[in-house]
């Protein structure tokens, strides 16, 4: 018998969302591990909202908001909230009932600005961090650093002198580049002035760029630091010196890198740091490599090439899933805010598929 089509224009309804959700959803267990670290900011949040005025959106809610947002590949706070406003899973996840109001966009982006200035996304990775700590996760003695291109948002027609005329902005035929010498010293985006003209290799298309860099602990690939720069040539060591030292201690660690790594300087300072540097040896370069046989012939050191390659799968989740191959952000606290934050959302898949829950 053909069953007919019954439209119902009105409904109560008198369950939560907690009852459309499968107790073996992903999502449970990831859930449970941002509570317990957004709970432990408790009090940063105190501070940074007046005791007196109208609520706004509890901040608790904008951040797993945005970890919807990495999860999901969401290109927008737009599109975003419109998924809110039907989506019962992403109504259970963030904690709002099925009938409450979801706030506009507008207020979303407005409240966002003070967890911004907080840097609340770093002391929320901190939290992550501490769960995989003792969770019995990490590694104390093997790392892992290594650097990627974030596209900035700003064109290459932006990119204009810091001094005297500026040539005229348009359609493409109206601005010749030919003959121009486009460089950082003498240029700078109108659109993104923390921005860079920067390519990542010889041969690939310079473009208005970011670099974003991450130090992974080697026993089961988490990220436990990571931070934008202006992209530059040297940047990547540059940061890669400043989170090994927040990380070295009494105790001897390893750090791999790749054959950027490979240089005078930054294999001094990492000794210096009484850190190993197991970087890839650029036999290719002016003078040979920094890495000599004290370092390569432990077998611990062909381990830590190996091993170390797995910072490109986080940095390819952030990108893709994460959706931070081209920022939508402008200014380096901006980027360097979302990609903290798109680190730890990372974190979260990756414990979760390791049978975390806090």
């Amino acid at each position: 018998m053909r069953g007919l089509e019954t439209k119902t224009e009105a409904l109560f309804v008198y369950l939560s969302p907690e009852s459309f959700v499968p107790k073996d959803h992903p999502l449970r267990p990831i859930r449970v591990m941002a509570d317990k670290a957004l709970a432990e900011l408790n009090a940063d949040f105190n501070k940074i909202y007046a005791d007196t005025g109208r609520p706004s959106v509890p901040p608790e809610q904008l951040l797993k908001a945005l970890l919807l947002q990495a999860f999901y590949t969401i290109r927008s706070n737009r599109q975003l909230v419109e998924q809110l406003n039907y989506n019962i899973l992403f109504r259970w996840f963030v904690g709002l009932a099925l009938d409450e109001k979801v706030w506009d966009h507008s207020s979303f982006s407005t409240n966002l600005e003070r967890l911004i200035e907080a840097e609340v996304s770093r002391r929320f990775l901190a939290g992550i961090v501490a769960q995989a700590r003792k969770a019995k996760l990490l590694s104390d003695e093997h790392f892992s650093v290594d650097g990627t291109l974030i596209e900035a948002w700003a064109s290459i027609k932006s990119f204009q002198p810091k001094d005297g005329p500026k040539p005229p902005v348009g359609r493409n035929d109206e601005r010749d580049f030919h003959g121009e010498k486009l460089k950082n010293e003498t240029h700078a985006s109108t659109t993104d002035p923390d921005a860079r003209l920067y390519k990542k290799s010889s041969g690939k298309e310079a473009r208005m760029s970011y670099l974003g860099h991450a130090l992974m602990e080697n026993r089961n690939g988490i990220i436990i630091d990571g931070t934008i720069s202006h992209a530059t040539g040297t940047a990547e060591r540059e940061a890669a010196v400043e989170m090994v030292a927040e990380v070295a201690g009494t105790k001897r660690i390893t750090v791999g890198g790749d054959k950027g790594y490979d240089t005078k300087d930054f294999v001094e300072e990492m000794r210096g740091l009484e850190v190993t540097p197991h970087v890839s040896q650029n036999v290719s370069r002016k003078g040979g490599s920094a890495i000599d046989g004290r370092t390569t012939r432990h077998a611990g050191y062909a381990v830590s090439l190996r091993v170390r390659k797995r910072i490109e799968e986080a940095f390819g989740w952030i990108k893709t899933i994460g959706n931070l191959r081209k920022t939508r952000h402008r200014g380096i606290a901006k980027v360097d805010w979302y990609f903290t934050l798109a680190i730890s959302a990372y974190n979260l898949v990756r414990m979760r598929n390791l049978g975390v829950v806090a």
